[in-house]
């Protein structure tokens, strides 16, 4: 749906294209005006959560080199702001630290994957970012345990947000709460049950999405393949729609051996305790198999083995042929986001 003839006062053509998680990237077409929309939501996430933007900024980001900058960016352009530095998300866990702790910023921005990583590894080494005053996260799906490392790795909090390359800013996390608000000035958002009937609150659909500004390739009810969960009306008054959780993909969506499907949890708080594993994932590759692979310092034993696959049949709820993979890491997606569970069956 590529526009011919763009309204010329909307500016130059922009083309992005998605992290392409599946391995196969969307290509879209924006405008200028579209782009400004997304600087405008970015400043809007940066006055409601009262940011100091004399501050440093320290990002770490996929398929980015270590770089400097006198600002914050374009978002920011109405504002004098403190520097902003860069550093890609692929390197080495200790050695992004030391940057983080050379660099020494006011703001953390990372994949949320990422920041826990960084904050229990901080935990491990006892180094702390004194000046450290929020951390934000993006890109993926925020697990709550990801607020709690931070707070004690780093006594700050953690604020989200909700958005896609080809779609611009969908959700901010509200200032007063960890719902999110929809940026219903930029798109209309529905979340639909199974029957495609919007959602009530506390029910969990698939989003859709019809984006308001992009007049050089409109997405009308465009399926993202995302998931998330309707919330009560926000108490703060700012009176937008409000998603409680942004819950996962499809392709991170289980299929129970008995039939029908259901979003899998197995929290880090239950694997650390059984073995020196770092990190892990579950992959589905048949409706009663999965592998399961971890990244360790060293070879399990076998009792550590059988705990560990006890201990994810018992929180996922069933009992699968599981076989356990020992990797040197778990590899990001080309786009650096990092996936807990992949179902690769139908």
């Amino acid at each position: 749906m590529h526009s011919e003839t763009p309204p010329p006062a909307h500016g130059a053509i922009v083309t992005t294209e998605s992290s392409g998680s599946t391995g196969s990237p969307l290509v879209t077409r924006g405008t200028a005006w579209s782009q400004l929309m997304w600087y405008a939501f970015l400043l809007r996430d940066h006055l409601w959560h009262g940011r100091d933007l004399g501050g440093k900024l320290a990002a770490i980001r996929s398929k980015t080199s270590i770089a400097n900058y006198p600002n914050w960016g374009l978002a920011t352009s109405p504002y004098v702001t403190g520097p902003s530095v860069v550093h890609g998300v692929t390197g080495d866990l200790d050695e992004q630290l030391r940057w983080l702790a050379g660099e020494n910023p006011e703001y953390l921005l990372s994949l949320a994957t990422n920041v826990l990583a960084l904050a229990r590894r901080s935990l491990e080494t006892g180094l702390r970012l004194p000046r450290l005053k929020q951390v934000r996260t993006y890109a993926e799906s925020l697990r709550p345990e990801t607020r709690a490392a931070v707070r004690k790795a780093w006594g700050v909090e953690v604020v989200d947000s909700y958005s896609s390359e080809e779609l611009g800013y969908l959700a901010l996390q509200c200032p007063a709460c960890e719902d999110y608000h929809v940026q219903s000035e930029g798109v209309i958002l529905e979340v639909l049950d199974d029957g495609g009937q919007p959602c009530r609150s506390g029910e969990v659909g698939q989003v859709v999405v019809s984006t308001l500004h992009n007049f050089a390739m409109p997405l009308l009810r465009y399926a993202s393949g995302d998931f998330a969960e309707v919330g009560e009306p926000c108490s703060c008054g700012r009176g937008l729609p409000v998603l409680k959780r942004i819950v996962g993909r499809q392709r991170n969506m289980f299929l129970r051996p008995d039939g029908g499907q259901y979003w899998p949890s197995f929290a880090s708080t239950v694997w650390r305790e059984l073995a020196p594993v770092t990190q892990f994932q579950v992959v589905q590759t048949a409706r009663d198999v999965l592998e399961f692979r971890i990244a360790a310092p060293r070879e399990l034993s076998a009792e550590e083995s059988q705990r560990l696959i006890a201990a994810l049949h018992e929180s996922l709820g069933f009992v699968y042929r599981t076989t356990l993979i020992r990797m040197p890491e778990i590899p990001r997606t080309p786009g650096g986001k990092y996936e807990d569970f992949i179902c690769a069956t139908e």
